[in-house]
């Protein structure tokens, strides 16, 4: 967990404003307390102010007066983040009207804040899904210049001290994309890559998984990862990375001797990229529930500006987590 306490440390350094839309609900509001308490992050809450107050008086939430609350119906700031949504969105049929009525949506206000420079990076989901949090980032944000594609990368913590990093590796993509291309794959694997330099301050060694390595099998499904890799290496030259490779070559060093010899990933990889979202999913899941890995995430990756998503079902301590990745990623 030293990855972990690097960013916390990091971000306690260098406080980034991190908005948090779902501001009265239960879990957000008691991970904000403890995130102000120990000076984490500046936090922005959007909801109802004198809902917010009560319901932290009530749990004895001490620290949340130390919070930015910001009511979307007493702000006058609403006219200024209206008219911007209604700038960024004319072009494609949005009315003022309409504008004005998107931006009391929290998910839309918060990305309107980080767009107008008033907030670093946003953390939500907690109550609703990975396409509500992400559709007003992709219309207000954007992607970064050259990505084309969001993704979703784990951090994971396993007991297997022999695998990656001393048993920590990241996973992608395992949140967002069905069935990428080869092109949109290629963009998944830098970008995690990025986010393994960025965030977890490691040097990534990716490994473009499928259920064959260098040949070994022949498919359609197999073309695609090959293709893949042959673009990340035009587009990300120096990057330490192999494909197609199986996962036992991509992390036992005697089987990538065997089967991939003179790979520089092949055995040692830290960064696994799946060929789909079904494999990235079951994969990271099986890993957490078999192995008692720790599963942080998903970090979402390729964003212009820090958005991340929560799954429904987190707990105060992942909150917790994900607001101090989202201030590393803003720090960055």
């Amino acid at each position: 967990m030293d990855i972990l306490q690097k960013m916390l440390e990091r971000a306690k350094q260098n406080p980034q404003r991190i908005v948090l839309p779902e501001g009265d609900e239960p879990r957000t509001l008691e991970a904000a307390d403890i995130l102000l308490r120990d000076k984490i992050a500046h936090l922005i809450l959007i909801g109802n102010k004198e809902m917010i107050l009560r319901m932290a008086a009530e749990k004895g939430y001490e620290h949340i007066k130390d919070a930015v609350i910001f009511d979307p119906a007493t702000e006058p700031k609403m006219k200024e983040y209206a008219n911007l949504l209604y700038e960024l969105r004319k072009a494609k049929g949005m009315t003022e009207e309409e504008a004005a009525r998107k931006a009391q949506d929290p998910l839309y206000l918060g990305c309107l804040m980080i767009k107008n420079g008033d907030a670093d990076g946003e953390l939500a989901g907690a109550r609703g899904t990975t396409a509500d949090t992400i559709r007003p980032a992709f219309q207000i944000l954007k992607t970064k210049p050259g990505v084309k594609i969001v993704s979703g990368a784990f951090l994971m913590f396993t007991p297997a001290k022999q695998l990656g990093e001393d048993g920590f590796l990241i996973f992608a993509d395992c949140a967002v994309n069905p069935c990428p291309t080869a092109e949109e794959l290629a963009q998944i694997a830098v970008s995690t890559a990025e986010t393994a330099r960025t965030i977890a301050g490691i040097e990534p060694r990716v490994a473009m998984l499928s259920f064959s390595t260098k040949g070994s099998a022949k498919h359609e499904l197999v073309d695609k990862v090959t293709e893949a890799t042959r673009l990340v290496k035009e587009m990300a030259p120096d990057l330490a990375l192999d494909g197609e490779l199986q996962a036992d070559a991509a992390l036992i060093e005697s089987v990538g001797q065997k089967k991939a010899p003179g790979s520089n990933v092949a055995g040692k990889a830290n960064v696994l990229v799946f060929p789909d979202l079904q494999a990235g999913n079951i994969g990271y899941k099986l890993v957490e529930r078999f192995s008692g890995a720790d599963a942080v995430g998903p970090i979402l990756q390729g964003i212009a500006a820090p958005v991340n998503d929560l799954s429904r079902g987190c707990k105060v301590q992942d909150i917790v987590q994900m607001v101090i990745i989202t201030a590393n990623q803003a720090i960055k």
